[in-house]
């Protein structure tokens, strides 16, 4: 098969494209036919040894897909060949990532792919949605009629928390960059957004929320607690997901007297059948229109050097030219 690989960590040049040896299905496992993988900044933190994991040499990054069932091992039960499925969390534990034609997976790991919905949103709203799911019920348990506030709901983690945020019945402010961004918030059902190069973060939340925020959800790396603490409510949750080297300052004694809590995750931490039951969710909102994939390019597998190279100048660099996923099709 075709696949992006790396023989050892490096820059995005060390990304290559071509030959690789085919993946076979063991015992409990399902061999896919790929017809998405998505972009995450992870992917790009474990490709450059930003982060540093224990992978196999030469190694296939990503962790979403979508696709179609080609083959199954003895022990499968629920899927046959011709299934169309979707999933994530592959490129990670030891495994073999998603750049490639073919992919396996256990089968508690995939999901039945909603009819109509095309490969290229599933693969997009794998990793995504299922964290957006994990931060917003399994662990600030948002209530409706709670006050949420997601930072870059353009993005592919914010736009998610946006949709799902409002299927719940919170209010939702976010931040964007531009007026387009802003647009694209608004578009998924952003109650306000706040530009945060022209206004102050701050002052604005303040007016819009005097009483404070219920949840706030951090999607950026590096979070400012001392900006966030004093804005959320009493009892207020705040969320974070992102930036393993981040250390920031923490006011310890205005988080503690509002009986605020700090809760962290991650993504691979959560058992597969805990997934299964946000997977059953986003299948229901994606099928019924309520939960739309936000695409900001489409890239074919040969190009994935490129592709890491637009989300590290977004995820590391700021240039913030990204809005959304990076799709790939071999």
């Amino acid at each position: 098969m075709k696949a992006a690989y790396i023989k050892r960590p490096g820059p995005t040049d060390a990304l290559l494209y071509g030959n690789f040896s085919d993946p076979e299905p063991g015992d409990q496992e399902v061999l896919v036919r790929v017809g998405a993988s998505a972009v995450n900044p992870v992917d790009t933190y474990i490709r450059s040894g930003m982060i540093s994991l224990p992978i196999p040499l030469p190694y296939i990054p990503g962790l979403d897909f979508a696709g179609t069932v080609e083959a199954v091992g003895p022990g499968v039960k629920g899927r046959k060949p011709g299934d169309r499925v979707w999933g994530t969390n592959r490129g990670l534990m030891g495994r073999q990532g998603t750049c490639a034609e073919y992919v396996v997976a256990n089968e508690g790991e995939i999901y039945r792919s909603p009819q109509g919905v095309p490969d290229d949103d599933l693969a997009a709203l794998a990793c995504v949605g299922i964290t957006a799911h994990l931060g917003l019920f399994q662990h600030a348990q948002l209530k409706p009629d709670e006050t949420l506030f997601v930072t870059g709901g353009s993005g592919g983690v914010g736009s998610s928390v946006v949709q799902m945020a409002k299927i719940r019945g919170a209010r939702v402010i976010t931040t964007a960059r531009t007026k387009a961004k802003a647009d694209i918030c608004r578009k998924f059902g952003a109650d306000e957004v706040i530009r945060y190069k022209e206004q102050n973060v701050a002052e604005a939340v303040r007016k819009l929320v005097p009483g404070g925020i219920h949840v706030w959800f951090e999607t950026t790396r590096q979070p400012n607690f001392e900006l966030t603490v004093p804005l959320l409510c009493q009892g207020g949750r705040m969320v974070i997901m992102a930036g393993r080297d981040a250390a920031p300052a923490f006011p310890v004694g205005p988080f503690y007297v509002k009986d605020c809590r700090l809760l962290g995750y991650a993504l691979f931490n959560t058992s597969a059948a805990i997934q299964a039951r946000c997977a059953r969710d986003i299948n229901q909102w994606v099928g019924q229109g309520r939960l739309r994939a936000h695409i900001c390019k489409t890239m074919p597998l040969s190009d994935a050097a490129q592709a890491h190279r637009i989300q590290e100048q977004n995820t590391i660099q700021g240039m913030g030219t990204l809005s959304g996923k990076i799709i790939l099709k071999p």
